[in-house]
């Protein structure tokens, strides 16, 4: 049975802010179900994804969407074991159940122990360029990555670089909302096979593969996301205004 479309809560990923959804956003209201109304999450506030889900819940609209990016991912799935009951539907796009491996968790320690917030000098080119496909190396995403970590800052690259991510594997089962999983085909921070684990996890899911896209689907092909997430919610909740 289709329902009132509903508010949709967005949940960016390590040292993003509003500007990952720009033209998601744009494009979902022109086409996806009437009576949207969108929210975005602050993530640059504390330091554990346990926090950073309740500072979400206690933000966040009576009942909501949600859609988790990267480490919005796992922030977005403590959401919904957390109040199940609040959260309507999860799209889940380019993130894993996967915990840090052992050569992460050792960078992570080291920088909790010796980073100085006010020596940031704001993200790489190279590590921003090992999140895009190579065909979108020489773009304007990567200006606006780098720019989103400036705005962030030091402090918020030293807790967000800090944040530990274990494995939820074992619980995708308890997940009973309707989900959807968008996967790049060319994400080389994020496996295609740790996309399937998520879908073969959560009872239910559809998967879906952005082709071309790199890690940052948002910024790299709004309009497959669009094209991909609109319909789905539409599926679900209907074109009705509320």
């Amino acid at each position: 049975m289709m329902i009132d479309p509903p508010n949709i809560v967005l949940v960016p990923g390590y040292m993003l802010d509003r500007d990952l959804w720009t033209e998601f956003e744009a494009g979902l209201a022109a086409v996806g179900p009437q009576g949207l109304s969108l929210h975005h999450a602050d993530l640059s506030q504390d330091a554990t994804i346990e926090t950073m889900a309740a500072r979400l819940l206690a933000a966040a609209p009576e009942r909501f969407v949600l859609v988790g990016f990267s480490m919005g991912g796992y922030v977005a799935r403590t959401v919904v074991r957390s109040a199940p009951q609040r959260v309507l539907a999860l799209v889940l796009i380019a993130t894993s159940s996967e915990a840090d491996s052992d050569i992460q968790r050792q960078r992570k320690e080291a920088v909790a122990r010796s980073f100085d917030p006010s020596r940031f000098a704001g993200l790489s080119r190279s590590a921003v360029l090992s999140s895009v496909a190579p065909a979108h190396a020489d773009s304007s995403i990567i200006g606006r990555i780098q720019a989103m970590g400036d705005r962030l800052g030091g402090g918020v690259f030293q807790r967000q670089s800090a944040l530990v991510r274990t494995s939820d594997a074992d619980r995708l089962g308890e997940i009973s909302c309707p989900t959807l999983i968008v996967a790049g085909a060319e994400d080389r921070l994020r496996r295609l096979d740790e996309a399937k684990a998520l879908h073969d996890g959560i009872p239910h899911s559809t998967l879906a593969v952005v082709p071309g896209s790199g890690h940052m689907i948002p910024l790299e092909a709004p309009e497959d996301l669009v094209e991909i997430v609109a319909p789905w919610l539409r599926a679900n909740f209907g074109d009705r205004q509320v």
